[in-house]
């Protein structure tokens, strides 16, 4: 049999696996069917049953991503070190010694060099494909779930970046491939926005360029904990990415008193202390309470808080439980990880969602647990409890539906808390999908939450390198048909000129 019959062969076995593989992991959020959650009215019998008398798009539908943590040259071999090491040593040794040294060192040299300087190289090498790799596999998300899901907003809940401690020359190049490849059709939010005065206010869906406008939230991969938050960090995340700071209002109409969703993009890397930057804590903490403690907000205006680090919860209600750590006496005792912001610091947060009465309508979304989790915060509502001194006002449950938590603690108010799960590689590469709606019936805001996950990264590696296998398989078998075909066409002409 001709080898053209046999690479043919088994390139058109190869094709249909190709295909089906590839259609998959391109349109993975249909085959998934991963959606935002319709919007609906409530019951007339309960503002919060599940049955609803219509079902439509959600206005206001936010693409959640968190962590992606782009990685850079700080973890490959430095570009300034030798290739071959212990060959440049051997060169240094016969200049310095003369050839005569080759018969004693040339042996342990030739050694090192297939130990240690190979084995080097390949894995940086490996490294810099691996990193090739990775900013088009987390593009691949955004690309699918954006093209898919039609949000009208999107959001990555902090730590864009792998590292707060690279130079300004590193951070620069991350941010490029930030913007170039892995976030390619989005753009910063205008300074016009996030630098309004107090807040912006527009009408929701008024403007379509929020669809591909990326609200970059800072974690500690960007600009540090508090600990180590520095006046150089700041700006330069601010330059590149837009505000830590800021606040963002849509009326859902044009109307004179219309409902009113905002999103409040909130520093929380230095939140708690000690901090590093007083100054810059200052302001973090004079935005919380200007932005979130005003009690003059209508029943009709609910909250969307974008954040990086989870709002407090005891140990086991999440996969990462409370945890502090702190720099040396002598750096300041600021902050160096935290796990949770403190508990202070949290109710202060949700106190201001809820409102003096206790009424307000809120959800919390934030990153930094890469595992994720859905959580309910609640509080005795006025008058129904009486609490203990020694039992904290709030405390977090998991979340499972609105009708559970509301089952579950019925004279309790409270704040849904979604971390969302990263979108690494070794976490699924997970979207989350936020749809938020205004219910006639309750009359009041409603937020629903769901996951899509693509799946590890190496899914994605094997099925483009299928590919490239199946391919080249095709190119040879067609290669090596020409050259078959060719060399037909030259035994036939020799055989009638023979004849």
């Amino acid at each position: 049999m001709r080898l053209s019959g046999i690479l043919l062969g088994l390139f058109r076995l190869l094709v249909p696996f190709a295909l089906a593989a590839t259609l998959y992991i391109y349109l993975y959020p249909a085959f998934k069917q991963c959606s935002f959650p319709e919007a609906h009215n409530s019951s007339p019998n309960t503002h919060h049953d599940a049955a609803s008398t219509s079902s439509h798009k959600a206005p206001f539908r936010l693409l959640a991503l968190a962590d992606p943590q782009l990685e850079g040259d700080t973890s490959l071999p430095s570009s300034d070190s030798p290739a071959f090491p212990s060959f440049e040593r051997l060169l240094k040794d016969v200049e310095k010694d003369g050839l005569g040294v080759l018969s004693t060192s040339w042996r342990s040299r030739i050694e090192d060099l297939l130990h240690e300087d190979i084995v080097r190289t390949i894995r940086g090498y490996r490294k810099r494909l691996d990193l090739w790799g990775n900013d088009r596999y987390l593009a691949h998300i955004y690309r699918a779930m954006h093209w898919w899901s039609d949000p009208t907003h999107i959001v990555v809940l902090g730590d864009l970046l792998g590292s707060q401690w690279i130079d300004d020359e590193e951070f620069s190049s991350r941010t490029r491939r930030f913007w170039n490849t892995v976030f390619k059709s989005g753009h910063v939010v205008p300074r016009e926005i996030t630098d309004a005065n107090e807040y912006h206010a527009e009408v929701l869906g008024q403007d379509p360029t929020w669809k591909n406008r990326i609200i970059a939230v800072a974690g500690n991969h960007d600009i540090g904990y508090a600990g180590d938050i520095t006046l150089e960090r700041m700006p330069r995340f601010e330059d590149a990415y837009g505000r830590v700071n800021w606040e963002v209002r849509f009326a859902l109409n044009k109307l004179p008193a219309a409902p009113e969703l905002r999103l409040v993009i909130l520093n929380s890397m230095n939140l708690d202390g000690p901090a590093y930057e007083q100054d810059l804590q200052a302001e973090s903490m004079e935005f919380l309470d200007r932005h979130l403690h005003n009690g003059d907000l209508p029943p009709s205006t609910a909250t969307i808080l974008l954040t990086h680090i989870p709002l407090y919860k005891e140990e086991g209600v999440c996969v990462d439980g409370p945890f502090f750590d702190h720099f040396p006496e002598g750096n300041g005792r600021g902050i160096k990880e935290q796990n949770h912001l403190s508990s202070a610091t949290s109710e202060r947060i949700l106190e201001g969602l809820t409102g003096p009465n206790g009424n307000g309508s809120a959800i919390v979304l934030n990153g930094h647990d890469h595992e994720g989790c859905l959580v309910y915060h609640a509080r005795p509502k006025a008058g129904m409890e009486i609490i203990n001194e020694q039992t904290p006002i709030w405390a977090a449950y998991e979340y499972h539906s609105p009708e559970g938590a509301l089952a579950r603690h019925p004279s309790r108010t409270g704040v849904r808390e979604v971390t969302v799960r990263s979108m690494m590689g070794d976490f699924g590469g997970n979207a989350g999908l936020v749809s938020a709606w205004w219910d006639e019936t309750a009359g009041q805001w409603r937020f629903e939450y769901a996951d899509c996950l693509f799946g590890v990264q190496h899914i994605w590696w094997a099925v483009h390198v299928f590919d490239v296998v199946a391919a080249c398989i095709g190119l040879l078998g067609a290669l090596a048909w020409v050259i078959e075909s060719a060399s037909r066409r030259q035994t036939t002409d020799i055989r009638k000129k023979n004849v």
